[in-house]
């Protein structure tokens, strides 16, 4: 398969072209002929003229590519080699919603033939890939498992918002159904991939590394969210104690705040829904992720509490959030655990709540959330919320924020951004 792909005798086609799959396409389709496959026209069209819907990469990134972008799934027959790349969220109840991951491995079962390579990146829990996709795969084509066609997963890396840290970059975990898989994996993989590639020794380990990677992350953030909670009690601040705690040089810095996103708020689940499965309940993952979800009503409760505490009524008060996104220098509004903040404000009954988020597109935020942005914060507000840390909002100084201050105003800086440079404010931070 690799010699036929650098032949270009056979061509490649990326399915799901968000944040992941985009990239991944644009690289390869500056090595060999790729199909870029997406079920939203209105995004194809956008891509087909060098526009990337989710606003991270620029013009610039489609030059020189060979690519053609599509939302017919018929073109997929001309491929050989696919990458699935599609969300994998979770649903209302915090459980895997693999209903676009199995929506797309049915497109691919559909286009598939005798030789060709299917290789997932949706993030999954251990034994997804070969349990719930490859069934879909065989009924779909009528091929068989193995003797037909070849199965691997090697999961997505990718930041956004991160410049530093890119597909190329950074080293990439592969692996295949079988060693001849494998390596063929590996070896395609390798040629766009500039920090190599670590073969894993099964799709199942694939598959594991990647979530423990996102949970070992959310379960050290509850812990400082936790600590942020028991310092706040004792009357000091957090980030005080993580910078003298830090000089020591095996102290892991990790901080406290919102964890929103697709990766470290959605990933750990899929791991509690897999332990449980199998008939074990995860308690340090399942603890983590409740301290984790809950710290968006937290920062609310708290911004009523010191708004009460400078003798204001709530019902009366008008209070600022700054970011809507689930994290900073990103469009990306998707779990966001900023409107917790919003819903536990509402539920207090604040009588006016403006979120500003130049970043944030705001039909999209009125069609997920139900609420709308504000082009402009406008004033008198009794508190502030810096929700999200924006370079638009870092840059600005005391005097900025206090122009659209009420007098006895709280500033809220949930990432600990502006300590000690807030000192009219009232300042609290996690």
């Amino acid at each position: 398969m690799y010699q036929e792909l650098i032949d270009k005798k056979a061509k490649l086609a990326v399915i799901g072209l968000g944040y992941v799959g985009l990239p991944i396409a644009l690289e390869f389709a500056r090595k060999l002929p790729v199909i870029g496959f997406d079920i939203n026209p209105k995004r194809v069209e956008m891509m087909r003229n060098g526009i990337d819907p989710s606003n991270e990469l620029e013009a610039e990134a489609f030059k020189g590519c060979d690519i053609s972008f599509t939302s017919d799934p018929d073109d997929l027959r001309q491929a050989q080699f696919f990458i699935v790349a599609v969300p994998t969220p979770i649903d209302e109840h915090n459980q895997p919603d693999l209903q676009p991951l199995l929506a797309a491995t049915r497109t691919v079962g559909r286009a598939l033939k005798k030789g060709d390579y299917v290789v997932y990146e949706s993030t999954v829990y251990p034994c997804c890939t070969e349990d719930d996709c490859v069934p879909l795969l065989e009924s779909e084509s009528g091929l068989q498992f193995k003797a037909d066609f070849k199965v691997g997963f090697s999961p997505e890396r990718i930041n956004p918002g991160d410049k530093e840290h890119t597909l190329t970059t950074v080293k990439k975990i592969t692996s295949g159904c079988d060693a001849e898989a494998a390596e063929e994996i590996a070896k395609t993989y390798e040629l766009v991939v500039k920090a190599g590639v670590h073969r894993a020794s099964s799709i199942k380990v694939a598959e594991a590394a990647k979530i423990i990677e996102n949970t070992q992350r959310d379960i050290n953030i509850a812990f400082m969210n936790e600590l942020s909670i028991i310092f706040d009690r004792i009357g000091i601040n957090t980030f005080e104690v993580l910078e003298a705690a830090g000089t020591k040089w095996n102290f892991l810095k990790f901080f406290p705040g919102l964890v929103g996103g697709h990766c470290i708020g959605v990933d750990p689940y899929y791991l509690v829904h897999k332990a449980k499965e199998l008939g074990y309940h995860p308690q340090i993952i399942s603890a983590g992720r409740f301290i984790n979800d809950s710290m968006g009503g937290y920062v609310a409760k708290h911004t009523v509490k010191k708004i009460i505490a400078a003798g204001k009524n709530p019902k009366e008060s008008r209070v600022l959030i700054m970011g809507v996104t689930f994290k900073e220098d990103v469009s990306d509004i998707r779990n966001s655990k900023v409107v917790d903040i919003y819903s536990e404000l509402k539920s207090f009954g604040v009588g006016t709540i403006d979120v500003f988020d130049p970043n944030a597109d705001a039909q999209e935020v009125q069609h997920e959330y139900g609420f709308s942005t504000v082009e402009q914060p406008t004033g008198g507000y009794a508190a502030i919320v810096v929700a999200v840390s924006h370079k638009q909002f870092t840059d600005k100084d005391e005097a900025w924020f206090r122009q659209y201050a009420a007098p006895g105003c709280v500033f809220v800086d949930v990432k600990g951004i502006f300590r000690g440079r807030v000192n009219e404010l009232t300042y609290w931070s996690l």
